[in-house]
């Protein structure tokens, strides 16, 4: 069961302070533009954790980021 969609406007959350990409990241808006599937759900029992989004932010980067770090554009 996939949270997003291909299209859907997007909030990169990463609140930990440590993670490597909260400074870059956090708080960033985009459009995801692409999904992959992978196994990392057999890997970690959560099937929301097969897909990696590709998210074109509004900078124009395009960053992959699993699930717990997006949240819709409209929930703040």
């Amino acid at each position: 069961m996939r949270r997003f969609e291909a299209g859907d406007r997007v909030r990169i959350d990463i609140p930990d302070e440590t993670d490597l990409d909260h400074e870059r990241l956090h708080g960033l808006h985009g459009t995801i533009v692409d999904i992959i599937e992978d196994d990392a759900g057999q890997e970690t029992n959560d099937p929301r954790d097969s897909y990696i989004f590709c998210v074109e932010t509004t900078d124009g980067d395009v960053v992959h980021l699993r699930w717990r770090d997006l949240r819709p554009a409209s929930e703040q």
